[in-house]
């Protein structure tokens, strides 16, 4: 058997793990006897590729069913130029209502560091749209690479200027110096829809409400309609992928997706949803949002089955009750179910990165108990020490936590004496983390992570007299954003740090914001140790926290100089950078000065040495640009998108601010420069 044939019986393995249809060598499929026609409105969902390693990438496109047919025999070509005069790869495919009229290809055989181009034929010569995709460097390769990260789309409510500011900015660049790829870290869909005509106006919080999706079956829950089915989660992803920015961007790069808690249900763990404060089981469901999740994003991912068809595993939905020491429920159905897709996944990228992706919402604990504290009123800051005891379970002290909690001058019963810690890794999953970031051998070890690992905290400890009732006396600092996880990110942190791991770096989303900063096990007075370096990109849409507060926190309130800046022409600004990154003073003095030199010099260094830039107002996308002795982040950010931009560029931009690191060495700590680029990123430093 010649080299040939070995390869395509290799990459045939491949597809088939993968549930792909396999497009290899250019004499795979038979030939196009015609020139094809293009029909974009046959294919209205575009064309996408993903995951791409030096030897092959995945393709996907959805090929909307004509009456009355039960299938379509769809075609890839892969060419290496926009012409197709230079067919490198065929294969060809039945699609049908199973997989929702989408198919999935491994374009194999290719060569490393290139740019292709690839379309898809019916049986009657109809043509999607041509895309264009890059295969990734050899791993020996030692050229810096460039990708972006991006999370956080909600078309109903927001316009998708960020892609189309991110393909402009892309195609004005050298070849190699354009993207590689784009990480999409998850809240690819909102599963949560507010329908037009059910809010007063079709505007919800500030925003025009578009009615791009609408379930077929649906759930109402409070004010928002959700997702009952498969059908209508597929329905979701069909919505979305009609933008035209979102379908540009996907036709341009190759995209690298995970989830975030959208993709599923926004407050839910595991397989079980919390609706109205009251936990549902839904198994059933779970299964479902993750065949649709596989479905429509190009992924190298694991599925039941070994066909291009979604077989989902039979399951009932259940309550979870015995946990495992992480707080995986071990009842039979929710494994089925949160097993049913595996999305965690690692590669190399050149010789600079190792990328290693996790699942964060599949296999997370259920939580503990916040509830029968004293009552706090600084912006529901949550006492630090409280908050660590709480956090971590049965597992605080070393599996000896305190049976009470002391709070001020009051103390109450430590509701989670007995509970797991809060988790979202899992034993297995954490394992294989652990595993894939010691074998890691390139300079920079990329963690894309959908919500990030960095702490945002203050200081009401230090506050006037004015706010001595709204934080208990002695209670220390308290957390307002992220943290926790404390047992988990403690098991890494000290991993790394023994084990002399060096350019260890956290991408993250979800949070609506850009932040950069250090992930580090504790924070002062007690030891801050950095092991790494982390960088949180704004969302392309979705509204951030930053907005809500200016329209809803009313100008009187006394918490207000905390959260918004007032400036004097009338116009308003987010503080609550200021008061993460510098302390409740600063913004305090900004308040009284309106002068942010005034406030940053009344900063307590001991709040926040972990942080380097929070702007709570940004929307946008980051790119990294990875060279063996150096990594450089840079947040793009602009206006809050309101309507889609009549501009080729997407419309003007905010701010542009890099963050560069060297590598550093075994024992030593990481030391991000920052810089300016272009615009005023105002509080945010």
């Amino acid at each position: 058997m010649d080299r040939f044939a070995l390869s395509r019986r290799a990459f045939a393995a491949q597809a088939a793990a993968l549930g792909a249809a396999l497009a290899f060598g250019p004499s795979a499929a038979q030939a196009a006897t015609a020139t094809p026609t293009e029909r974009r409105d046959l294919y209205p969902h575009g064309v996408a590729s993903g995951d791409p390693r030096p030897d092959s990438v995945i393709l996907w496109t959805r090929r909307a069913p004509d009456e009355g047919v039960a299938s379509h025999r769809l075609t890839v070509e892969v060419a290496g130029d926009p012409g197709f005069a230079e067919v490198v790869a065929r294969g060809d495919v039945a699609v049908t209502a199973a997989t929702d009229w989408t198919c999935r290809f491994l374009a194999a055989g290719l060569r490393p560091a290139r740019e292709y181009w690839y379309r898809f034929v019916d049986e009657s010569g109809n043509a999607s749209r041509p895309g264009r995709t890059l295969t990734a460097p050899a791993d020996d390769d030692a050229r810096p690479v460039t990708f972006a990260f991006v999370s956080c789309q909600d078309v109903t409510q927001g316009a998708m200027n960020a892609w189309r500011r991110m393909i402009h900015e892309d195609g004005r660049k050298p070849r190699d110096a354009q993207l590689g790829f784009v990480l999409h870290l998850g809240d690819f869909i909102y599963e949560l829809v507010w329908y037009p005509e059910e809010r007063p106006g079709g505007v919800e919080r500030g925003r025009r409400l578009r009615d791009i999706v609408r379930y077929p079956t649906g759930e109402k829950v409070e004010t928002f309609n959700i997702p009952a089915n498969l059908e209508d989660y597929r329905t979701a992803y069909r919505g979305y992928l009609l933008d035209p920015d979102l379908q540009d961007a996907r036709a341009r790069w190759p995209f690298v997706p995970v989830w975030d808690n959208h993709e599923f249900n926004w407050r839910s763990y595991q397989s079980q949803r919390i609706l109205g404060g009251e936990i549902h089981p839904a198994q059933t469901l779970k299964v479902a949002a993750s065949q649709a999740w596989y479905e429509y994003q190009p992924a190298r991912v694991r599925k039941p089955g070994s066909g291009d068809v979604f077989e989902a595993p039979a399951v009932e939905d259940r309550p979870l009750a015995e946990l495992d020491a992480r707080g995986t429920g071990l009842e039979p159905n929710n494994l089925a179910a949160i097993k049913a897709l595996q999305i965690q996944r690692a590669f190399r990228y050149g010789g600079n990165v190792d990328m290693i992706l996790t699942d964060n919402r599949s296999f997370g604990s259920p939580g503990g108990s916040y509830s029968g504290h004293p009552d706090l009123k600084f912006g529901g800051a949550i006492p630090e020490d409280m908050y660590a005891i709480l956090d971590q379970g049965r597992d605080y002290g070393g599996g000896a936590p305190p049976a009470s909690i002391r709070v001020g001058a009051a103390d109450f019963p430590n509701p989670n004496v007995d509970a797991p810690p809060e988790a979202y890794l899992g034993l297995e999953q954490m394992a294989w983390f652990k595993d894939r970031l010691r074998a890691a051998r390139a300079p920079w070890k990329i963690w894309g992570h959908s919500f990030g690992t960095l702490t945002g905290r203050t200081d009401p400890q230090n506050a006037p007299a004015a706010f001595a009732d709204r934080w208990p006396a002695g209670a220390g600092y308290g957390i307002m954003q992220g943290g926790g996880y404390g047992v988990e990110h403690a098991e890494i942190f000290d991993m790394i740090r023994e084990e002399g791991i060096t350019g260890f770096t956290v991408v993250a989303g979800d949070k609506h914001a850009f932040w950069a900063g250090y992930p580090s096990k504790t924070l002062p007075p007690r030891a801050f140790d950095p092991v790494g370096v982390e960088f949180v990109t704004g969302s392309i849409s979705s509204q951030t926290f930053a907005e809500v507060q200016q329209l809803g926190m009313p100008r009187n309130h006394p918490m207000r100089p905390f959260y918004i800046h007032d400036r004097p022409d009338g116009s308003s600004e987010s503080a609550f950078g200021m008061t993460l990154m510098h302390g409740v003073r600063s913004a305090l003095v900004l308040h009284e000065t309106g002068d942010p030199a005034q406030a940053r010099a009344a900063r307590n260094p001991e709040l926040a040495p972990h942080l380097r830039f929070m702007d709570f107002a940004g929307h946008g996308y980051a790119t990294v640009r990875a060279s063996a002795d150096e990594l450089e982040t840079e947040f793009v950010c602009i206006p809050i998108p309101y309507e889609r931009s009549d501009r080729d560029d997407g419309g003007p931009l905010v701010y542009r601010v890099a963050h560069r690191v060297a590598l550093w060495g075994p024992g030593a700590a990481p030391e991000l420069r920052q810089e300016i680029l272009e615009g005023d990123p105002g509080l945010a430093i």
